[in-house]
Order: C-alpha cells, then sequence, then structure tokens
C-alpha cells in the first residue's frame, strides 16, 4: 500500500461557548486555568477533551470496533477465554497470565492489574484468545515451563501490533515496558482556552431533607460550594493523515477515521458536575484547513483577551478570521483545502470576514463531506 507521498494535516478550530459550568476539575475541585496574554483563561484539558470524544465514539460506533483503556487487560482476557472454551475461571486466569507475559507488562499492587493503563482494541484481545481457542485443554495440562515455551511460538505480541481500531491509531499507545507496541499518535489536541479573561465564582447550594418534619429542626440538609466559571473556548487539533494511514493500514479506514473523529470532537463535551450545570452545547464555529506544511495553532489570535459585555462570540470568530489571513500572507502556506461551519447571522461583518477567509459557510454534514472528498482525492494523488 502507497502511503501519502507528502504530509497530510487535518487543522481543526473550535469556538465554543459554554454557559456557568465545570467542565474539568483541578486538584482543589475547581475549574482548571491557565494564564495566557497576561490574564486567567478558562482551561479545559487536552486529555479531557480526548476522553469526551472517545466517549462520544461508543455512542455512535460499534464498541467491538473501538478500543479500551484499562489495569485490568487480565481479567478481560479471562473473560474471553471462558466465553469460547470450556475452561474453568482458575485455569483460564493461569492461560491468560501466560498469554500476557510476552507483552512484558509490570504487574501493578493489585493482583491482576497491569502497573499502568493498556490501550488495546477489542478486536485484538478476541484475536489473541483465538489463538488457544482450540488448544486451551491441552495447554493447561502443561507445566509452567511448558506452558511459557508453548505460548512464546503463538506471537502474541504480533496481535497487539496490527489491525488497530481507530481510536488506538487517532490517539496512540506508549507501552513503556515494551516499546515494540507503541503506536505514534496521528492527532495531536490543544488544551481550550477562553479567548478572554475569566473569573472563578463559586455557587453556594444546600440540600433539604424530605423526611424533616416541619417544626422539627430548621436548616438545610446539607450544605456546600461549587467553583465554575463560564466561556467562550478556542479548541484546536490537528490529524495527520499520513500518520492515520500507516497506522490503519487502510486509506479508506484512514478518511473514515478523521471523519468520525471531526463529528466526535465537535459535538462531545466532558461531563464534569454536567447534572448540576447541563452545560451541553454545539460550537459556534467549526473551521478546517488541510496543509501539507504543518499542524498552525491559531490561538495567538486571543494573546490580546478578547473585551466587551456581548458578542464574545463573535468577536472571537473575528479575530480568529484575521489571524488566520495574517499567518497565511506572512508565511506564504496556503492551505489545500479549507471549510467552515458557523451558526453567526448570514448577513453581517462575521460572517462576510469568515466566508472570506475560510470559504461559503456550510452545514457540518456537507463540511464533512466535503472534506471526505478532498482527502480522497488526496490519496489517490499520491499513489499516481
Amino acid at each position: 500500500m502507497a502511503l501519502p507521498a507528502s504530509r497530510t494535516y487535518i487543522d481543526v478550530h473550535i469556538l465554543q461557548t459554554v454557559p456557568p459550568a465545570n467542565l474539568n476539575r483541578d486538584d482543589q475541585g475547581n475549574p482548571k486555568e491557565a494564564y495566557f496574554g497576561g490574564v486567567r483563561r478558562s482551561r479545559v484539558s487536552s486529555q479531557a477533551w480526548k476522553r469526551a470524544t472517545r466517549t462520544h465514539f461508543t455512542e455512535r460506533l460499534p464498541q467491538q470496533n473501538l478500543a479500551t483503556r484499562t489495569r485490568r487487560i487480565g481479567g478481560a482476557l479471562v473473560r474471553q477465554l471462558v466465553s469460547v472454551t470450556d475452561l474453568e475461571a482458575e485455569e483460564a486466569t493461569r492461560l491468560a497470565g501466560a498469554l500476557l507475559e510476552p507483552l512484558k507488562i509490570s504487574a501493578g499492587k493489585k493482583e491482576g492489574d497491569t502497573a499502568y493503563l493498556f490501550f488495546y482494541g477489542r478486536r485484538q484481545l478476541d484475536s489473541v484468545a483465538a489463538l488457544v481457542k482450540d488448544r486451551a485443554a491441552e495447554l493447561i495440562s502443561l507445566e509452567d515451563e511448558d506452558l511459557a515455551a508453548e505460548i512464546k511460538q503463538l506471537s502474541v505480541q504480533k496481535q497487539f501490533s496490527s489491525g488497530h481500531p481507530m481510536d488506538v491509531a487517532l490517539f496512540g499507545r506508549m507501552v513503556a515496558d515494551m516499546p515494540a507496541l507503541n503506536v505514534d499518535a496521528a492527532t495531536q489536541v490543544a488544551h481550550a482556552l477562553s479567548t478572554h479573561a475569566v473569573e472563578l465564582e463559586f455557587d453556594y447550594f444546600t440540600a433539604v431533607d424530605d423526611e424533616q418534619k416541619k417544626g422539627e429542626e430548621t436548616g438545610a440538609g446539607m450544605i456546600g460550594t461549587i467553583g465554575f466559571n463560564s466561556a467562550t473556548l478556542y479548541r484546536y487539533a490537528s490529524v495527520g493523515l499520513h500518520q492515520l494511514v500507516e497506522n490503519l493500514a487502510d486509506e479508506e479506514a484512514a478518511v473514515t477515521a478523521v471523519e468520525e473523529f471531526m463529528t466526535s470532537f465537535a459535538r462531545s463535551i466532558p461531563s464534569g458536575y454536567g447534572n448540576s450545570f447541563a452545560h451541553r452545547t454545539l460550537p459556534s464555529l467549526v473551521a478546517v484547513t488541510v496543509r501539507s506544511d504543518q499542524p498552525v495553532n491559531l490561538v495567538s489570535a486571543f494573546e490580546e483577551p478578547v473585551t466587551g459585555s456581548s458578542g464574545i462570540a463573535a468577536a472571537s470568530a473575528t479575530r480568529l478570521a484575521h489571524e488566520h489571513a495574517r499567518a497565511v500572507r506572512a508565511w506564504g502556506d496556503t492551505p489545500a483545502f479549507t471549510a467552515l461551519c458557523h451558526t453567526f447571522p448570514t448577513t453581517g461583518d462575521t460572517a462576510e470576514l469568515l466566508e472570506h477567509t475560510f470559504g461559503e459557510a456550510l452545514p457540518f454534514p456537507q463540511l464533512l463531506s466535503g472534506l471526505r472528498t478532498h482527502l480522497t482525492d488526496t490519496l489517490k494523488q499520491a499513489v499516481r
């Protein structure tokens, strides 16, 4: 299979306004923050939004096609062995331990746990179980040394080194004990930052005891506080199509993975204190550029914080468009493809500037369709 002749990066720029919320808390339980441009900003970590994106995958895609990240791979393999063989749980536990031994993953403090999280595809685990499905009774009858020798011939490591699911291919995997199992991430996700200064606020709340009888006791059953802020966030991610093709060994699957990532990254949101704040919103702007030079984060548009008592999202969109135009003009790196979806009024300075910079505003499904066509054509041309 031919890989793209040149590097291809899909940059995703999102503006999203979130009401009072605590999306991603720090060690004090308050919303994470960062200083940027000399002022305090709301921040949501890249890990939090990658987790939200992966969770959104599970709402839309068959779970068997996805990955899981856990310290309990041993227990998962035991359950799989019990389901496909006649082994009892104790026998399956011994066989699972022998199968995972070649991976050299350090044991954790709890029995059956690994020392760190291991990111693997569900189908990959099925493939490992399939290696011994028809020989399970024979293998479990062997002494430990002979069992280890037999397992060594089965190439367990190979099962985790190929056939990667989409989320492993996108987000990568690092295994400190066995670098051969590492997968280079095709996706970079930035910490989301507010385009403006924010102040930390606190919600003082009380809860009333429903069984408390009138006159017997006064006051609340409990009291507490929750830190929160509200913000218009600039979110950025970049997907390397060339790396994704290498990870998946399938060009069509790589293009589909970009489309799925775009959908879930745009529509997902971290769930911290979701029941308390009901903070789910949709982006007011999604802009996509396809580049062959390098990923370009446009957060510098907001180094000087956006100010004003109204129209923060629209002012942020204007800043973003200007920054993109300046970067192209100064560096001469015109993107090979741009696409835009936004919810601002179709008439007005903001919409006109955005469309002059990123192209005609499209409904999100059409944006995805145009991106798929461009990436497919890019890969076809690379083969020639």
